[in-house]
């Protein structure tokens, strides 16, 4: 009886061990675990603000280039109707009195 009891002593003792181990096991596996999931989530991070970045630039760099075009078309407008006032100034201050002095 008591090779009995002495042998289940063992067999518990033995699986208290095994037990203790599986915990240690599982306690590294999920600070492995916890640890890659930082490390992924600090590399999205990364590469998101590194596409931001270039998408920021490139929208930068396409509203510059539309403000441009749009600073040369008023340029030219401008340009545009400082010549026709200057060949028809005269023409149209005379239409102006014309229209004035009918009625």
């Amino acid at each position: 009886m008591n090779n009995i009891i002495s042998k289940i002593s063992e067999i518990e003792s033995s699986a208290a061990s095994i037990m203790d181990a599986a915990s240690e096991r599982k306690k590294e596996y999920t600070k492995e675990m916890e640890k890659k999931t930082a490390d992924f989530d600090k590399e999205i991070e990364a590469e998101t603000d590194e596409k931001l970045n270039k998408l920021r630039e490139a929208m930068e760099a396409e509203m510059k280039k539309q403000l441009d075009a749009q600073r040369r078309d008023a340029r030219e407008a401008i340009q545009h109707m400082e010549e026709n006032y200057r060949r028809l100034h005269t023409q149209y201050v005379d239409q102006l009195f014309q229209s004035m002095t009918k009625e």
